[in-house]
């Protein structure tokens, strides 16, 4: 009998805890903040459990599956031909998520000819599953996409088009020497990464999850280089922010940052092992 009534003592008191969240969620997380953790049982510097999993969609160009708890990206690349601006005839472009305000990719990078041919990026991001720093997601998942990137070998065939290499014909047309005999990643300018903060009275919680980021007031983005140097800062709601505290969120996207290039460089060993 005694246990029967612990029992039904401990689900009545979950019930009053999950009424309290629901009724007072600020009370609650300032009670759990007191005593600097959450209630995900995450001390408030810590960022959620991350993956990275790369070539996720096989008809992509470069693709990868980006985890962080609960938040879900899915990033896809594809690439064509196009002909570049006579502004600049030696660059090609990235269309869709904005990676190339970081620095990112030289666009030179993917001429093919000058004033005649460069590659055309398409750079899509979805969102499968939104729990929280949305734009850490999106940021890690096309990073990890152009990490998995191969262009493509191609020529010039007699009609002067560029083409795909398939063997020495391309739709029954003679082509001339590739312009690149192998596919090859780009080589990266920097590698950007975020981390995304709450801010609330005293306490600096990284990584919010959307409950987090419902309830509370100001929000902090620091996008980093693998060098340290200051991308961007975004900073949404809320008074001012003092200097001392968004030094502590660049600080803590430093740390961040080392996270997340170990955890990129060992997707992209086990897909080279693969």
């Amino acid at each position: 009998m005694g246990s029967t009534d612990g029992i039904q003592a401990d689900i009545a008191s979950e019930i009053e805890v999950d009424a309290f969240r629901r009724l007072f969620p600020l009370r609650f997380y300032e009670r759990h903040l007191s005593e600097s953790v959450r209630p995900d049982a995450r001390p408030l510097n810590k960022a959620r459990d991350t993956s990275v999993a790369l070539g996720a969609i096989s008809s992509a160009d470069g693709s990868a599956l980006v985890k962080i708890g609960h938040t879900t990206m899915l990033a896809a690349i594809k690439v064509e031909v196009m002909t570049p601006s006579l502004d600049s005839p030696d660059e090609g472009c990235i269309v869709g998520f904005d990676v190339f305000s970081s620095g990112m990719i030289n666009l030179k990078e993917l001429s093919l000819i000058s004033g005649k041919a460069a590659w055309m990026l398409y750079l899509d991001v979805y969102c499968l599953d939104a729990d929280g720093a949305l734009f850490d997601a999106a940021l890690l998942a096309a990073v990890a996409a152009l990490s998995h990137l191969r262009i493509p070998v191609v020529s010039v065939n007699d009609d002067g088009r560029v083409v795909a290499m398939s063997g020495e014909h391309v739709e029954g047309k003679s082509v001339r020497e590739p312009i690149n005999r192998e596919k090859r990643k780009l080589t990266f300018s920097c590698i950007p990464f975020s981390l995304t903060c709450i801010l609330h009275q005293k306490y600096i919680l990284a990584d919010p999850t959307a409950e987090e980021e419902l309830i509370m007031e100001t929000l902090v983005t620091v996008v980093l280089d693998l060098s340290g140097r200051l991308v961007s800062l975004y900073k949404l709601g809320g008074n001012l922010a003092y200097n001392s505290t968004v030094q502590d969120c660049v600080a803590l996207t430093r740390r961040r940052v080392k996270e997340l290039h170990q955890i990129l460089n060992e997707a992209v060993s086990d897909m080279e092992v693969d």
